[in-house]
């Protein structure tokens, strides 16, 4: 049973994954290890820097991560600066683009910065910042050849996004069978006692076990935490879905996102982005929009400026008040092909969840650019030029700032 003193460890927590196939109870294993290690014990997190951006959802494990910083155990930070460069094929459906070595190592320096407010990067022995391409780039053929030799074509056609693109005959690259097996390598090399990862990674995390079996190293146990959806409460989080809340955004944008979160998946965020009791939280719902926004903000840019961005939210939205439209969060159209109708744009902003909703909130008088009210459902405008700098409102609370890059 878990004790009080790790309770801490269980919050988000969606399955501990056993450090050993036979396991029947990993909860108490892993208890034991952590309650009995003569030394402090390796959490590995790997990272790959695939975009310049990181968003909440990302931000999940490595909060956990913290936690056991401060518990007094050792994050391992992976940079996947190797497996970047194929990128992971977990949850896609086609190959994804390689990168260059410049992209990974500039991306990996803007990840870096973004984490900096959740890691203790100043405590001496809390933090290992490793590369993979440290020990990835060294492998011969040889290394490569045992590294196959552990897995059958079955077992990795098993993993859930290979089986999809099989049954669909869609192409898989032999290059993308060696993702799994480079990330669960980063395992062997770094000595990993717990393996952090979304719910998704579960087979990665496993292989990662079964190839430090394989070397005869001690075992990892998994910490899988859940997948944030997104701002509209529908997918999960994503920058090419719009409906992402991303680390580097500024206290107004995020403020402003935060506030609008779906009743019923703000006691998720407020469980795997926070440090707040679930216990003691208010019951008027947006009494608890507010707080979590409030919450969020400070963590990434201080209570002053998340105090700051609700106040100029709150005129916003209680008082019409646009004279600080610089601070109000912006939606670029470089990705909207025009001509556009404005019921597509309003889509696209994220403001509504579908055209045909676009369309009802334009119909019902709920639409305004700046200060006009919209009426005309198939109002089209020749290029972003026409939109450029305009504040796109759908009722009282969603706004954004159009720009045309």
């Amino acid at each position: 049973m878990m004790t009080d003193k790790f309770t801490w460890l269980r919050r988000g927590i969606s399955e501990i994954f056993p450090d050993r196939p036979d396991s029947t109870n990993p909860d108490e294993n892993l208890l034991q290890r952590l309650a009995n290690s003569d030394r402090p014990l390796r959490v590995k997190l790997g990272i790959d820097p695939t975009g310049a951006d990181i968003h909440l959802g990302h931000s999940i494990p490595v909060r956990k991560l913290r936690a056991f910083q401060d518990a007094g155990h050792t994050a391992v930070l992976i940079i996947g600066d190797f497996t970047a460069r194929i990128g992971d094929p977990t949850g896609k459906s086609e190959v994804r683009k390689q990168l260059t070595s410049e992209q990974v190592r500039e991306n990996a320096k803007t990840y870096l910065e973004q984490v900096r407010p959740i890691l203790d990067f100043d405590t001496p022995g809390r933090l290992e910042i490793r590369y993979n391409s440290e020990w990835l780039s060294k492998l011969d053929l040889a290394n490569i050849l045992e590294l196959l030799a552990t897995m059958t074509v079955g077992q990795m056609l098993a993993k859930e996004g290979f089986a999809l693109r099989y049954q669909q005959e869609n192409p898989i690259y032999i290059h993308e069978f060696l993702y799994p097996l480079m990330q669960g390598y980063d395992s062997v090399a770094v000595d990993a006692d717990v393996e952090l990862g979304g719910t998704d990674q579960k087979f990665n995390i496993a292989v990662g076990r079964d190839l430090q079996r394989h070397f005869g190293k001690k075992t990892q146990f998994g910490l899988l935490m859940p997948i944030l959806l997104g701002t509209d409460g529908v997918q999960k989080m994503s920058k090419s879905l719009g409906n992402y809340v991303g680390l580097s955004e500024d206290p107004l944008s995020m403020y402003s996102k935060l506030e609008k979160i779906p009743d019923d998946q703000i006691e998720q965020y407020f469980e795997l982005l926070t440090g707040l009791s679930l216990e003691t939280l208010p019951e008027n719902p947006r009494e608890r929009q507010k707080l979590l926004a409030l919450d969020i903000a400070s963590q990434y840019h201080g209570r002053e400026a998340a105090l700051l961005a609700q106040q100029t939210a709150m005129k916003v939205v209680l008082e019409g008040d646009m004279s600080q439209t610089e601070a109000v969060p912006e939606f670029s159209l470089a990705n909207v092909e025009f001509p556009a109708k404005l019921f597509y744009v309003v889509s696209a902003s994220g403001l509504c969840k579908s055209s045909s909703e676009a369309r009802k909130k334009i119909a019902g008088g709920a639409v305004r650019l700046d200060d006009d009210r919209i009426s005309d459902q198939n109002l089209t405008f020749d290029s972003p030029a026409d939109l450029d700098g305009k504040v796109l409102r759908v009722g009282k609370k969603n706004f954004v700032r159009l720009v045309k890059d």
